[in-house]
């Protein structure tokens, strides 16, 4: 069996290795509830690492976005790189759901861009889970959503092997059985051609090819190519082929199915008509009739989801399948993985409120006749069906939340859990100082904008980095404006912003093209920026979402990076919040000065390359292997389907490293330059 090795030029320090040992004995216990606590920068994902590799489990790493995701993905696989490190998130660009606004009689029609890139990798995540122990998945909240059986999802894969009996014909239609597409152009994942004697098939897992060369009746060959180059890697002995479609349903399947949905068209028309809504049972005969035609015919139809529980075989109001169903579990039943929730004070919320939208959305589609009952069943798992489906849970954050913590002061029947900090920085680096200063002016105070700019200008003429955080969009644009005026280099960062311009922006900060930064919530940015010294707070007493204690803390926390990080809150009144940050980063800072001094340590600030992702994509070698948003227009005249070709490598390379900011930048590229050929 493959095993999880951990492979780092560093060793783990601060309190690390206490943290490690701490958590490892927690899941040999059986804990079934672990919180770390680790403060920014502390390293937690080393941490978390280490503990995969002591315990030996199949693990679910869930973030609360797609990009986070992507980076814990990244990092996870420099450290694991000869393990099994997948990323699943959902696999639309854009999504519209279907809808309907009975206040303005309104019908939205379900639109989806699907990214094949990351539904590629999203078949890559089940097939390890399916085949492999040494498997670490890396997900979005996409994990609780809906998908195919994994029982079937495996039952019908299709086996090669050399020598086999069987025609190419006969193989042709079992690969079409499965989902997989024939094409006579260049292959992509779930597609195959047939030449000559030969079939071709792309998996939908990874970008080769698979030739199966047959002598009459049997198989002669089989050859793993590269599909790039088309140069032959190996000749094999075997091939295992999974569908192409999560959603897999034999024959016998479909035809029951398809009488289950009749007898619930039958059963909901009689329903409606009772109600006199005449015209919602006119339109539901309509709509699924033709949607049972499509299916009988061709097998599937756009929505086809909305009927997952008749082709599930599942009970009215019973969970669906999720990526959760494809991990290991034991002869019992348990789940036998690791769960590790990243950011918990994000992620948990999140995942408990994915269930309510979506009911009430279906709820309102089948009371005015869009959709059957059974709708509501394609849904994602409540909270509560979440918990029963996980293993043991490992919550990582600097500011977990009531539920976390609560989930620890479980009793034993339970299964009791623990709150394990990690305070002490591996650099020796303490949390900032902070200073609280009046919002408003005097007679001898400036008032906080005037206050703010003159210790900017201090930390300025030092080589130093300022951040402020204002309330709103229009407060970031209008100090930015003023800051400018003033002859002082700054910039506003908010969510109007696109994805490309943050990433120049932040880029353009780190390399002191301007010395100020002005936002409302970077949190979400995943800021990691140690030339930040000074960051202000302006109107920290204003309690809510941005000012919570949760936010001053993390907003705290950014400072941290810097061995002369400083903190300045701007406030009239203490709130409760101000109260509670201020304590608890005092009460860190404080333990993490005496473990200083008691280890002779001096901090040093991070030293960390400035890397533009605009400038250079990196291989999984770390090798750059492309300079992006440049086209020789020369060139282009010349040959423009080898610029394509190139753009095309270039996106590929970015998937493969898991930059899908960078990936889309370079797909709408391609698109622009196609539309002009």
């Amino acid at each position: 069996m493959s095993m999880f090795k951990l492979k780092s030029e560093y060793k783990p320090a601060g309190d690390q290795p206490q943290a490690i040992k701490a958590l490892t004995e927690g899941v040999k216990k059986g804990l079934d509830h672990q919180v770390l606590l680790g403060v920014t920068g502390s390293g937690k994902t080393f941490t978390v690492a280490n503990v995969i590799e002591k315990i030996q489990k199949p693990t679910l790493v869930i973030a609360h976005n797609k990009t986070l995701a992507a980076q814990l993905a990244q990092e996870y696989r420099e450290f694991f790189p000869d393990n099994a490190v997948h990323y699943f998130v959902s696999y639309y660009d854009y999504y519209q759901p279907e809808a309907y606004l009975p206040v303005s009689d309104t019908y939205i029609e379900k639109e989806a861009n699907i990214n094949q890139e990351i539904d590629r990798l999203r078949h890559g995540a089940t097939q390890a889970l399916l085949t492999r122990k040494d498997v670490i998945v890396v997900a979005s909240v996409s994990a609780i959503y809906g998908l195919g059986s994994p029982v079937e999802y495996e039952r019908v894969h299709v086996k090669f092997l050399k020598g086999m009996k069987g025609t190419r014909a006969d193989l042709i239609r079992k690969l079409v059985s499965v989902y997989f597409e024939r094409t006579n152009s260049d292959l992509t994942p779930g597609k195959f051609r047939a030449l000559g004697g030969s079939l071709e098939i792309m998996p939908t897992s990874e970008k080769a090819i698979y030739r199966i060369t047959f002598s009459g009746d049997r198989i002669e060959k089989i050859e793993h190519i590269a599909a790039i180059t088309r140069k032959i890697v190996k000749d094999l002995d075997s091939f295992f082929l999974f569908p192409a479609k999560h959603f897999v349903t034999s024959k016998d399947e479909r035809v029951r199915a398809l009488a289950d949905i009749t007898e619930e068209l039958r059963e909901r028309l009689g329903e409606l008509k009772r109600q006199g809504k005449n015209l919602e049972a006119e339109r539901l005969r309509r709509r699924t009739n033709h949607d049972i035609a499509l299916i009988r015919e061709v097998g599937y139809v756009n929505g086809i989801e909305n009927y997952s529980r008749h082709f599930d075989g599942r009970m009215e109001g019973e969970p669906p399948y999720t990526l959760l169903s494809y991990f290991s579990h034991t002869k019992s039943g348990k789940p036998d993985f690791l769960t590790v929730i990243d950011e918990s004070h994000v992620t948990i919320p999140q995942l408990g409120g994915m269930y309510a939208g979506d009911r009430s959305r279906k709820k309102t589609l089948v009371e005015h006749g869009f959709r059957l009952p059974s709708a509501v069943d394609n849904r994602p798992l409540e909270f509560e069906e979440f918990e029963k489906r996980v293993g043991q849970v490992l919550y990582t954050s600097a500011t977990p939340g009531p539920y976390e913590l609560g989930e620890t002061k479980k009793g034993p029947s339970t299964g009791s859990g623990q709150v394990v900090e990690q305070i002490i920085r591996p650099t020796g680096l303490v949390d900032p100082e902070i200073v609280v200063e009046p919002i408003v002016s005097s007679n001898a105070y400036p008032g906080q904008v005037q206050h703010f700019i003159s210790e900017a200008e201090k930390v300025v003429s030092r080589g130093g980095r300022v951040i402020a955080t204002t309330l709103t969009k229009k407060m970031a644009e209008d100090l930015a404006d003023y800051l400018r005026d003033k002859g002082i280099k700054a910039e506003y960062l908010h969510s109007d912003i696109k994805t490309f311009e943050r990433i120049t922006i932040l880029t353009d900060f780190r390399k002191g093209e301007f010395d100020i930064l002005v936002g409302v919530n970077l949190l979400r940015e995943g800021l990691d920026l140690p030339e930040v010294m000074l960051i202000g707070i302006l109107d920290a007493d204003k309690e809510g979402f941005l000012r919570s204690e949760t936010s001053l803390v993390q907003i705290i926390g950014r400072a941290a990076r810097n061995v002369l990080g400083r903190v300045i809150l701007y406030a009239d009144t203490m709130t409760g919040s101000m109260e509670r940050a201020i304590s608890e980063t005092n009460r860190r800072r404080k333990i993490q000065l005496a473990y200083n001094k008691k280890h002779n340590i001096t901090p040093k600030t991070i030293v960390k390359s400035i890397k533009d992702i605009t400038d250079q994509i990196q291989s999984d070698h770390g090798k750059a292997v492309s300079t992006l948003l440049v086209v020789d227009r020369e060139l282009y005249k010349k040959n423009p389907k080898k610029v394509i070709r190139d753009k095309e490598k270039q996106m590929n390379a970015a998937v493969k490293v898991l930059d899908f900011e960078t990936a889309a930048i370079l797909r709408d590229e391609i698109r622009e330059l196609e539309s002009k050929k």
